[in-house]
């Protein structure tokens, strides 16, 4: 599957411990990246200074539904069945 642009669902959901630029502490969950543009898309894709944990996140269906409201419902209750 790949991503679909516009989405976003995956910087808004989950929660990121590892830092990102401008957000030392990483973010929590349901928080939205500040790298996430207007468009929901990554200001920091394809750019080295993007987390690890970002760059390695596959789109799947299991995680990300049919639409974006999906995607931050099942990302939303990953995150709280895995804290």
């Amino acid at each position: 599957m790949e991503c679909r642009a516009g989405c976003g669902a995956c910087c808004i959901a989950p929660s990121i411990s590892s830092p990102i630029p401008g957000m030392p502490n990483g973010k929590p969950a349901g928080v939205r990246c500040i790298h996430l543009n207007a468009d929901f898309l990554c200001a920091l894709f394809g750019r080295p200074e993007r987390p690890a944990v970002c760059s390695g996140f596959k789109a799947d269906e299991q995680v990300c539904g049919d639409d974006r409201e999906s995607a931050i419902r099942l990302l939303g209750w990953l995150e709280q069945a895995t804290a």
